[in-house]
């Protein structure tokens, strides 16, 4: 199944995305992890037939917009943005997807607006870890100096875009997943190629949240909730799935095979299987 390309003007931006499935379909709204893009779920979205899946560019990646200067990306920054566009597609309801940047995002939305999200499917992430309060003064210190420099800073230029996916391979995904972004990902120079993404995406936070402040967010998230955790994937360890099973009422856990992009390999087909199992269910037991 060939997705189809949309669009959306939000506060003067323009967000890129892709669609598959027909609109007559439960709607899923798709979030990528840092750094990637809508194509992030070229292979999973065709495996979920019961679904129009809608996947953006969130702003800085792939074909959408930078924000201006003035502006940041930390992970509450996309939320205006992605409820402009849900206001745009009339979507009151909806199933949410996200992998890493793309699924800690969808746990923070999902909190503020539960009401709305029906199911919540995260990849290989739930929530950042905690920053411990003292450390704020720090924190905000780091991000003041980052920030004018990655204002200043250029993308890394390679020789071709061939170059380029190798480079991006060498990050833990296969080549043909690196292929897949590099389709939206990657801009052509008079003298090679450069990732599109903002270089600002690698900077600093000003803002971490705290112990205290994931555990509310947590606790605030009333609908299922699937967590798919890659065997050999980022987020590896026990402590962030067994907190989020003690503080969200309705959380099942499930481990796949494959690397922390293993929605976009060969193991998408598990990673599918169990996203369809868990949709159906009514009731859902943790592993």
């Amino acid at each position: 199944m060939s997705p189809r390309e949309r669009y959306w003007e939000v506060n003067g931006l323009r967000v890129e995305g892709l669609c598959w499935g027909d609109s007559s379909l439960p709607p899923m709204l798709a979030l990528h992890g840092w750094l990637d893009n809508a194509a992030s779920f070229d292979k999973l979205a065709p495996l979920l037939p019961s679904h129009q899946v809608i996947a953006l560019d969130l702003t800085g990646h792939g074909q959408s917009s930078w924000r201006s200067d003035d502006a940041t990306y930390q992970i509450w920054d996309d939320l205006p943005e992605i409820m402009a566009i849900l206001d745009q597609l009339g979507w009151q309801s909806f199933d949410l997807i996200g992998h890493s940047r793309g699924a800690i995002i969808g746990t923070v939305l999902a909190s503020a607006i539960p009401q709305r999200v029906k199911h919540l499917i995260l990849l290989d992430a739930i929530l950042p870890e905690a920053s411990a309060e003292q450390d704020f003064p720090k924190q905000l210190a780091t991000f003041l100096r980052d920030k004018p420099l990655r204002l200043n800073r250029q993308a890394r230029s390679y020789s071709s875009i061939d170059e380029a996916v190798v480079a991006r391979s060498k990050t833990g995904l296969s080549l043909d997943a690196a292929k897949a972004l590099a389709r939206r990902g990657v801009m052509h120079q008079a003298d090679g190629a450069v990732w599109a993404s903002d270089p600002r995406l690698h900077g600093a936070s000003a803002v971490k949240l705290t112990a205290g402040q994931n555990q509310a967010i947590l606790e605030s998230l009333t609908m299922p909730t699937l967590f798919l955790q890659a065997e050999n994937g980022v987020s590896q360890g026990l402590e962030a799935p067994t907190r989020a099973q003690q503080h969200i009422a309705n959380f099942d856990w499930k481990r796949v095979r494959g690397g922390h992009h293993f929605h976009m390999e060969e193991n998408a087909v598990e990673a599918a299987d169990n996203i369809a199992r868990f949709l159906k269910s009514e009731t859902v037991t943790s592993a």
